[in-house]
């Protein structure tokens, strides 16, 4: 079962995401409702009441959200931005390595945060590329900000969310 739900604003842009429990409990209480229910199905039961498991729900109220100029820097994000693949080697990424090391006056930025895989940044430490001679394969930077960039960061898209966060972008 889908434990994560796509919650919408009430103009159908994307908003957050919650948990199933959080979305039924919305929809319960009037404040959104179902747009489209889980594909592997699924409800949650009570002695006297059946709901649809969720992938994507809307509230009920247009919610105003205050507008960020840049996204905020999360492990998450840099990995989401990467994707998972190791800025040295282009193995599976499961860690992040500072470019220029912090102890050497690297700031935690987008710009010099990339993807590693645990063996890279353990060979690199607190070294320069240019002392170990190594490259990387793409220039770190910020992500491209859409209209749920924050969003699309923070957790993997689930298939069903697609036509709108293609439609928020």
């Amino acid at each position: 079962m889908t434990s994560r739900v796509l919650l919408l604003n009430a103009t159908f842009e994307p908003l957050a995401v919650v948990t199933a429990k959080r979305a039924v409990l919305l929809m319960l209480s009037g404040k959104a409702e179902l747009v489209q229910a889980a594909l592997e199905g699924g409800a949650f039961r009570s002695e006297s009441l059946s709901v649809a498991m969720p992938s994507v729900m809307r509230l009920s109220r247009y919610v105003r959200v205050p507008y960020r100029s840049t996204v905020p820097m999360t492990r998450a994000g840099v990995l989401r931005r990467d994707g998972r693949v190791c800025a040295y080697c282009a193995k599976r990424a499961d860690t992040i390595d500072h470019v220029v090391p912090r102890s050497r006056g690297g700031m935690h930025t987008w710009d010099n945060c990339v993807a590693a895989c645990r063996q890279c940044n353990s060979r690199k430490a607190d070294r320069l590329l240019t002392e170990l001679g190594w490259a990387l394969r793409v220039k770190p930077g910020p992500p491209r900000r859409g209209h749920g960039g924050v969003l699309v960061l923070s957790v993997e898209p689930h298939p069903t969310w697609e036509p709108w966060l293609a439609t928020a972008a």
